[in-house]
């Protein structure tokens, strides 16, 4: 019974299939959009989280407990290179290492400008993740050489050669000066280095800054990515060598992003719900049409011994199909696009367009492109949600149509 049931909801699909093709587009579309922009969205938050966790502040950070609110010079960790080696040894660390933010002057003749001496392990960095990743040797910082940020660089007219005079406040309250050539110009998306960063090798950076084996900050990767990062921090705090100092991760250090990341993805169910309300309109609208048009033939059935039961089941069983059919077109569709824009990245700017410099969210500058991806459950939503709405949108004709007098509905 439940197999003719469902050959004769199959074959009513065909009856009109102008209005079935419009209906299975509408949701294939329908659902084609909603994983569009669930693969947007996830390749945009990869793309954050990995210019946020990568050359920006790593998956956890350990600080002097009031460094992150005054920012003052001697704010310090003692014994950076013993806490460094002690935090590599911790499980689920892949890379650590020590950086210096020192805030000066600087001058390449006569006028000054701001500027943030950053001290780096040049080669630290330069492996997964760091400030320098993918920076040739020669390139990179030396005592005496320091590397600049982008936009400094366009806006203070400097390029490689120049000599730059520093001057700032030292750990120990002293006058920090030296003079400095450039070496190389760097690009990267912490906004606040490309703007206004001068890069030094660690050594330099505690030399200048009278910082003997002391540090601002400890920067952590863990193996686990930024997913992991709070059971990281976990067992980073409870580490002997870090006690007494502030170690947080990723989303307790920028939570203004970790909420953001929370809105786009009510954003996301937004977008479904409007998608799928859309493909509600067209399945409501196929089933009356179709109902009214079979007005006889429902009557004749009902004559003919039909229970109202086995009419409705039918009548639902064919917008169920068609809601299921339209989300599996729409799936493959949309798959199949996610999968090449995956390959080939979406790009969140022209890069050949005149004064192009990417998009700045919390001080990350999107200069490159993200690349889409979808997971498992992106598809899910739609096929429960489209059966849900076949169910409900097919009950009010199915049960109009159960109700009919067969000699009324017979005569038209």
């Amino acid at each position: 019974m439940l197999g003719s049931t469902l050959s004769m909801a199959w074959r009513n699909l065909g009856r009109n299939r102008r209005r079935t093709a419009l209906a299975l587009a509408a949701i294939a579309i329908a659902q084609m959009s909603v994983l569009l922009v669930d693969g947007l969205m996830h390749g945009f938050v990869d793309s954050t989280l990995e210019a946020l966790t990568g050359p920006m502040m790593g998956d956890v950070q350990v600080h002097h407990p009031e460094w992150r609110e005054e920012r003052a010079p001697d704010l310090v960790l003692e014994d950076a290179a013993a806490k460094v080696e002690a935090t590599r040894a911790v499980d689920g660390v892949e890379s650590a290492y020590a950086r210096i933010y020192a805030p000066a002057l600087a001058a390449r003749e006569v006028d000054g400008f701001a500027v943030m001496v950053v001290g780096i392990d040049v080669d630290a960095e330069r492996a997964g993740g760091g400030l320098l990743q993918g920076l040739a040797a020669e390139a990179s910082p030396a005592p005496g050489r320091v590397l600049v940020g982008a936009r400094l660089a366009r806006e203070q007219g400097l390029s490689v050669g120049d000599e730059l005079a520093i001057m700032g406040a030292a750990a120990d309250g002293s006058i920090a000066n030296d003079l400095l050539t450039v070496s190389g110009i760097l690009s990267t998306p912490v906004e606040a280095i490309d703007r206004r960063g001068l890069i030094v090798p660690l050594e330099s950076a505690q030399d200048i800054f009278a910082m003997p084996d002391q540090a601002h900050e400890i920067t952590v990767h863990g193996e686990g990515g930024p997913g992991d990062a709070a059971a990281l921090a976990g067992r980073l705090g409870a580490l002997p060598a870090l006690d007494g100092l502030e170690v947080l991760p990723w989303d307790e250090l920028s939570p203004e992003l970790a909420q953001f990341f929370e809105i786009a993805g009510a954003y996301g169910y937004i977008v479904m719900l409007i998608v799928f309300l859309a493909a509600a309109a067209g399945v409501i609208n196929t089933m009356l049409m179709a109902t009214f048009e079979r007005r006889r033939e429902i009557g004749m059935m009902l004559s003919l011994g039909t229970t109202p039961g086995r009419l409705v089941r039918m009548i639902v069983f064919e917008a169920v199909i068609l809601g299921l059919l339209g989300v599996l077109i729409g799936s493959a569709l949309g798959a199949l696009i996610v999968v090449y824009q995956g390959q080939t990245g979406v790009s969140f700017y022209d890069p050949a367009a005149e004064g192009a410099a990417g998009i700045a969210v919390y001080g990350v500058n999107f200069s490159r492109d993200m690349y889409p991806r979808l997971v498992a459950g992106d598809f899910v939503p739609g096929f429960v949600g489209i059966s849900v709405i076949s169910v409900l949108a097919a009950l009010w004709p199915a049960l109009a149509a159960a109700r009919l007098e067969p000699v009324e509905a017979m005569r038209g």
